[in-house]
């Protein structure tokens, strides 16, 4: 039992967060990438994003492990960027800050996904058995770059005088 609910359904809730905070952030970041502040769609980033954080702590293994370091820097990234946006309304250096956390913190959600799917799903598993293997890393810098370009392209469109002030709800 974890958090009263049986282990391996805890389990799927937070694997189905951790996709669904996956789609959702591609589609807000691909919005702030594009100079856009699509409010519904990042509220609701943020908040499956910090669900999947806090559901990852309960899960085994226990102790501090990297995934768990990896959850608190994504807690850490998804309160700035909430700070940021909601509290300080993107003034100042609040808009660098907060693309650059929205930006970190999907990236932390799919590093993590990569390497669970290389170790849980078969054909991925057998190319990189260990995780030290070329097409592993391949996938992880890829998976990097394309966040560092999303990051730069939010940094550079992301405005907030005119991305949130005519936010479009969707």
């Amino acid at each position: 039992m974890t958090w009263g609910i049986p282990t391996t359904i805890f389990l799927q809730m937070h694997v189905f967060l951790s996709l669904a905070a996956i789609a959702i952030g591609f589609a807000a970041v691909w919005g702030i990438a594009r100079g856009r502040h699509l409010a519904g769609w990042v509220a609701a980033f943020l908040v499956t994003t910090f669900l999947t954080g806090v559901t990852g702590f309960p899960l085994a293994p226990f102790g501090m492990t990297p995934g768990r370091i990896i959850g608190v820097i994504l807690i850490c990234a998804l309160i700035a960027a909430s700070a940021s946006l909601y509290v300080f309304a993107l003034a100042g250096a609040n808009r660098s800050l907060y693309v650059i956390t929205s930006v970190l913190a999907l990236y932390l959600n799919v590093f993590v996904a990569i390497v669970q799917a290389f170790q849980k799903i078969g054909p991925l598993n057998a190319l990189a058995p260990t995780q030290t293997e070329l097409p592993f890393a391949l996938t992880q810098a890829a998976a990097l770059v394309l966040f560092i370009v999303l990051g730069v392209l939010g940094h550079r469109r992301f405005q907030p005088s005119s991305s949130v002030s005519a936010a479009s709800p969707a």
